[in-house]
């Protein structure tokens, strides 16, 4: 079935499109198990409205020209082909070159909260505001935060992600363009 509602692409907010195509739930779920999230009401209501496709693709691990193109498949949309890839993977084999755990001033295990429904991302931002030149934030979660790095790089931060052996992340935000 073919919806003029909404055209899939990697900005489709996910909120959006659970709510042009909430039959594509289950395929978001197939697609990347992590995604069973989506069914948390809170969640739903908050992460999902600022989160994009491409976002997604991140968190869930996969990428995000398969996931359009499985999810317009699932809608009977044309088929989706992107000759770049948009986004990129934060997550590295080593740490970078700015990295130094001893400089990390501050960490959040946000990990509780998400379970709770809550949005940690008004907190961790109130944080990286008050976050001294030099130093390092250390953010754990459950997955990738995907819009959280998108909005701290817009504000200037140096972002580096790491998924441990116990499959939580860890994210070091420092404010960029210092070498300290």
């Amino acid at each position: 079935m073919s919806d003029a509602r909404l055209l899939i692409t990697p900005q489709t907010k996910v909120g959006e499109l659970l709510k042009a195509f909430p039959e594509l739930e289950d395929v978001l779920i197939s697609v990347a198990p992590a995604f069973k999230k989506l069914r948390n009401p809170v969640l739903l209501r908050t992460v999902a409205k600022v989160t994009s496709l491409a976002q997604a693709a991140r968190v869930g691990g996969v990428s995000v020209t398969a996931l359009v193109q499985q999810l317009r498949r699932a809608v009977g949309q044309p088929e989706f082909t992107e000759t770049t890839q948009t986004a990129h993977d934060e997550r590295q084999a080593t740490a970078p070159a700015w990295f130094d755990p001893e400089k990390i001033n501050h960490s959040l295990d946000a990990r509780a909260m998400i379970d709770a429904g809550e949005q940690p991302i008004g907190r961790v931002l109130s944080d990286l505001e008050r976050l001294a030149p030099g130093r390092i934030y250390e953010l754990v979660t459950p997955f990738e935060p995907a819009p959280l790095i998108d909005r701290a790089r817009a504000k200037g931060f140096v972002v580096f992600t790491r998924e441990t052996d116990r499959g939580e992340f860890r994210t070091y935000f420092k404010q960029g363009y210092d070498s300290n």
